[in-house]
């Protein structure tokens, strides 16, 4: 119902704000003499100036800006293609203008989970200093895996200054040994770390949310595969 409220008030405001705006141009009343200018006046100016008719006619139709701009109307998005200079007087959208914002904020949030640029690695001699946390099991992803929870102070990790909290753990490598543990549950991405003989261990995390990580945009696991094998 707002749309076609809409559609009729801007076609029958839109000739009638035309002229008023033609009208009221220096260049058109320069072409009318004073006569004719002060017929033109809704309020009759005592000066006689055009400056001050002008500013008259203007003081008149920002009433019907204000009242047709109000707040309470649920003013619908006009396409960039449509708009008029009518559309941007009266403080009408742009749909156009809307979209590339949100585009522009979706482009900003999204990480990749394929480009090795958002990965960290370590090796860290055991025992580690680091508590991890299982991946939120109650959510629509159901991802599985561990993070970074805390690291403890004065630990191994701790010291390295390489690890922050909320980074995925997503292999555990030793000499010759490289295994991908993301998407595995607490119990078997922990004793990959615990189950090696070696007393130093190479951790490969990411650095991003857990969405962008096992989200519909994430990694494969060939990629991380492919990617924890080269850290070995």
């Amino acid at each position: 119902l707002n749309s076609i409220y809409y559609a009729m008030l801007r076609s029958s405001l839109t000739p009638l704000l035309s002229l008023f705006l033609l009208f009221t141009s220096t260049s058109c009343f320069s072409t009318f003499p004073a006569f004719e200018r002060s017929r033109l006046t809704f309020v009759k100016s005592d000066k006689g100036d055009s400056s001050s008719q002008t500013s008259r006619l203007y003081g008149l139709f920002d009433g019907v800006k204000e009242a047709f701009s109000a707040p309470a109307l649920s003013k619908p998005s006009i396409s960039a293609e449509r708009e008029t200079p009518i559309d941007r007087w009266m403080g009408w959208n742009v749909q156009g203008d809307a979209s590339s914002s949100s585009d522009d904020e979706d482009g900003a949030k999204f990480l990749d989970s394929m480009d090795g640029e958002n990965y960290v690695a370590v090796s860290l001699p055991k025992p580690m200093g680091i508590i991890f946390e299982e991946n939120d099991v109650t959510s629509k992803l159901n991802p599985g895996g561990i993070y970074v929870f805390e690291l403890s102070p004065g630990g191994h990790a701790a010291s390295s200054d390489k690890l922050q909290f909320g980074d995925q753990l997503v292999g555990v490598v030793t000499p010759g040994k490289a295994r991908v543990v993301a998407g595995e549950d607490f119990d078997v991405a922990i004793s990959a770390i615990k189950g090696a003989e070696e007393e130093e261990v190479k951790l490969v995390l990411f650095r991003g949310p857990c969405d962008a990580l096992y989200g519909p945009t994430g990694a494969s696991k060939e990629w991380l595969s492919e990617f924890v094998q080269g850290h070995a």
